[in-house]
């Protein structure tokens, strides 16, 4: 069993086009949610997003490649580019991608173009599809796109298990570069869902808030929808030493469960179970933890559930926890949450800094941990986890450890 290193990371979010604004944003307690702007609003009840702004495709791609990516690939692309170039790695001309991974989470694919394609046949009466839909809206397009560039011929796949995507695809590349299957993964997140009838879907299970998120805030009304994208490079231990390489973090371990209970109600006893395999995966006692990034959707029945879960796994070492969800300034991202919140996780690993629980006014006495509220905290951060608990009961949390 071989220890894995994260050598490179990426990102595009509301709260910028890479990861380093990404995460000065965080540590500032900036929110990227906002009125949308990219989409009508006529037909929405709730009219705020956590969107990419000031985005465009054309700066990032020419017209030929646009054409076969959707909005998802497009941002794993560029967040895979910085990744990348961060790493120093180079794939195609060396042989390393050969012995390379390339898996990407996404919860629901390539939803502008099936949104757009739809509008075409249903509503504007064409009964011709654009020859380009299917690879645009399948799913593994991100995963497709982003091994391609790289010459990355390796394991190649998408992972689609809703919001904890993004950690259920990391933590199969972590197991991959750890076995020695690979040397090296490309692996992270990506979603682009915030289209007219996404948005009125969410609406509609009566989970989203319209004022702003507030996760673990006695005033919370639900969660906001996000975009964007995450990117990680892992690589084995002692290669990423050998060539002296910037290692950002270790990627310790991860913990998987099911609560095969309820579709949409979350279970204490299976975020419990994820978070304690993750620790024994890890190996990590619980006080050995400084900080939990949760899951934190600021809605009603998971931000109750999701403490009682840290409760029961960290016992009294709870109330010495850093507990924050970033999701309260980039928005739920779905499939790419995780992703995006690894990168505060690695922020508080190298920068020893928590990013808070932003918008937060008043504890909710059913969230009776230390949040984090509003300001970001200074403090020394020796393994970290982060927790994405899914729609279906689909629970997957990783671990980190300082380098």
């Amino acid at each position: 069993m071989r220890r894995v290193a994260i050598t490179g990371m990426g990102a595009i979010c509301a709260l910028g086009h890479d990861a380093a604004s990404a995460w000065t944003a965080m540590r500032e307690g900036r929110s990227g949610i906002g009125p949308i702007a990219n989409i009508p609003t006529e037909l929405l009840n709730v009219k705020i997003a956590a969107e990419v702004r000031g985005y465009d495709p054309a700066a990032h791609f020419d017209s030929k490649r646009v054409a076969f990516l959707d909005r998802v690939a497009q941002f794993a692309l560029i967040a895979a580019r910085e990744a990348v170039a961060q790493s120093g790695l180079e794939f195609k001309t060396s042989g390393l991608g050969e012995r390379s991974a390339c898996i990407i989470g996404t919860g629901i694919g390539g939803e502008n173009s099936h949104n757009e394609q739809s509008q075409r046949f249903y509503g504007d009466k064409n009964p011709r599809v654009h020859p380009l839909a299917i690879v645009r809206v399948m799913a593994n397009a991100p995963a497709c796109h982003v091994g391609m560039e790289f010459g990355l011929t390796g394991p190649s796949f998408a992972v689609v298990s809703a919001c904890a995507s993004a950690n259920h695809a990391m933590a199969q590349a972590f197991e991959m570069v750890r076995s020695g299957k690979v040397d090296f993964a490309v692996t992270g997140g990506s979603e682009a869902c915030i289209t007219v009838t996404t948005v009125k879907a969410w609406e509609a299970m009566r989970v989203t808030a319209d004022d702003t998120c507030r996760p673990f805030c006695k005033q919370r009304r639900g969660m906001v929808l996000g975009e964007g994208a995450a990117i990680f490079v892992l690589e084995e231990w002692e290669h990423a030493k050998a060539r002296g390489a910037t290692i950002l973090a270790e990627f310790a371990g991860s913990g998987m469960s099911a609560d095969a209970s309820d579709l949409v109600l979350p279970s204490v006893d299976g975020a419990a179970k994820a978070l304690a395999a993750a620790l024994a995966d890890a190996k990590l006692e619980p006080e050995d933890v400084d900080y939990i990034n949760a899951h934190g959707t600021g809605t009603p029945a998971n931000d109750p559930t999701e403490t009682r879960a840290i409760r029961r796994v960290f016992g009294v070492h709870a109330d010495k926890l850093a507990v924050s969800s970033t999701k309260s300034m980039h928005g739920h991202a779905l499939g790419a949450a995780g992703a995006i919140e690894l990168v505060a996780a690695i922020g508080a690993l190298r920068d020893s800094v928590i990013a808070p629980t932003a918008n937060f006014i008043d504890p909710d006495p059913e969230c009776d941990l230390d949040y984090v509220p509003n300001t970001a905290r200074g403090k020394s951060v020796r393994s970290a986890l982060s927790n994405s608990f899914a729609f279906g009961g689909l629970n997957a949390v990783v671990a980190l450890k300082r380098a």
